[in-house]
């Protein structure tokens, strides 16, 4: 439990970088239709969350997500050991 709420933590700080506020139904947003992310900000922004948690998410995976309540269901979804 202490990792995932570590991973959690490293996710929102890196989500905070990029002016996305996790609160409220603005986590239900998409990220190009509602917070108007442009798709290159957007492979930016995983790369991102890649690098700091020391993960790999699998591209088939990343197609289905388009919020971020729903990238960081993915990055809680991955085991540590990666």
């Amino acid at each position: 439990m202490n990792q995932q709420y570590s991973k959690l933590k490293k996710a929102i700080e890196v989500f905070h970088t990029y002016g996305i506020t996790l609160t409220g139904h603005r986590k239900n947003d998409h990220f190009i239709q509602k917070l108007n992310m442009d798709p290159i900000f957007v492979n930016g922004l995983i790369f991102e969350l890649e690098y700091q948690l020391q993960l790999y998410l699998q591209d088939e995976k990343l197609r289905e997500v388009s919020t971020p309540k729903e990238l960081i269901s993915l990055l809680l979804e991955i085991p540590q050991n990666n």
